[in-house]
C-alpha cells in the first residue's frame, strides 16, 4: 500500500520510535481526548504504544506492517497525559493494570474501576500528571479467560492468590518495562506515584527514574471486595497505612 503524502505529513511527527535493544516501541500521539470524568468534561492528551520485534524508521513501512496484521486481536497500552507533563516540576502518575470486569463493567469484586477513575480525578486536581493504562496486565498478567476461571475458584473458597497458583500461574507477573520506557520518553523530572503496590514503586526506582513520593489509593470497600483487598495486603504485600483499607 502506497500512503498518500497528506497522510504521511499528518503522521510523521506523531509517531515516535523508542528503541529497546533489538526491539521497538512505537508511540503515537498526542491526541486530544475529551473524557467524561464524574459528569465533567476533561481533556487529556492521549498516547498509545505498541511493542514490536522489528524496527522501522520509515512511516510508510510502519503503517504497511501494521495493516498486514490484526491488531484488534492484540492489546495495546495507553497513557493519558494532563497538564504540562513534559516540563512541569511536580507531576503525579498512576500505572494502572487493565481490569476488564472492573474498569468496563464496574464490577464490585475488586477496586480497580474505582482506582482508575479516582486516579484520573487526582491527576486533574493536581494539575499535571499521567495515567498509564497497561493492557497486558489483566488478572495480574494471566489474561481475561484465565481470570474468569480464577473467579470460579474464588467462588469456591480460594483467595485471589491461591486461585492463580492453582491454575499454574504466579501471583503477579506484571511487567512495567515498556511503560517505563514511554515515561522516560515523555518526562525526565521526578514524579509522585499513585499506588498501594510496592512492586510498581520498586520498578520505577530500579529503572533510575526519580520518584518524589508515593500516594496511596484505597476506597470503595464493600462486602464484595473486602476479602480481596485484605488478601492484597496480607499476601501480595500491598501497603496499608493507618487503617485506610478494609476496617470494620
Amino acid at each position: 500500500m502506497k500512503l498518500d503524502q497528506q497522510v504521511i505529513s499528518i503522521l510523521k511527527d506523531k509517531i515516535k520510535l523508542i528503541q529497546t535493544g533489538k526491539n521497538a516501541i512505537y508511540l503515537v500521539g498526542p491526541i486530544k481526548l475529551p473524557v467524561n470524568l464524574y459528569d465533567e468534561t476533561v481533556t487529556f492528551q492521549w498516547y498509545c504504544w505498541l511493542n514490536c520485534d522489528e524496527v522501522y524508521q520509515d512511516i510508510e513501512k510502519i503503517v504497511e506492517k501494521l495493516s498486514s496484521i490484526n491488531l484488534a486481536e492484540m492489546q495495546q497500552s495507553s497513557v493519558l497525559v494532563y497538564g504540562n507533563f513534559n516540563d512541569g516540576d511536580d507531576a503525579i502518575i498512576r500505572m494502572h493494570s487493565i481490569c476488564h470486569t472492573g474498569d468496563i463493567f464496574g464490577s464490585k469484586r475488586c477496586d480497580c474501576g474505582y482506582q482508575l477513575k479516582q486516579s484520573m480525578k487526582i491527576i486533574v486536581e493536581h494539575g499535571t500528571g499521567a495515567l498509564f493504562y497497561l493492557a497486558n496486565h489483566e488478572g495480574r498478567g494471566i489474561g481475561l479467560f484465565s481470570k474468569a476461571m480464577a473467579y470460579l475458584l474464588q467462588e469456591n473458597g480460594y483467595d485471589t492468590v491461591d486461585a492463580n497458583y492453582a491454575l499454574g500461574f504466579v501471583n503477579d507477573s506484571g511487567n512495567y518495562d515498556d511503560a517505563i520506557h514511554v515515561l522516560q520518553t515523555l518526562r525526565s523530572k521526578p514524579v509522585t506515584l499513585i499506588t498501594n503496590n510496592p512492586k510498581k514503586l520498586e520498578a520505577l526506582k530500579q529503572s533510575g527514574l526519580p520518584v518524589n513520593a508515593r500516594k496511596p489509593l484505597w476506597g470503595d470497600v464493600s462486602e464484595y471486595n473486602k476479602n480481596y483487598l485484605q488478601t492484597k495486603i496480607a499476601r501480595s504485600g500491598h501497603l496499608n497505612e493507618e487503617g485506610t483499607c478494609c476496617n470494620d
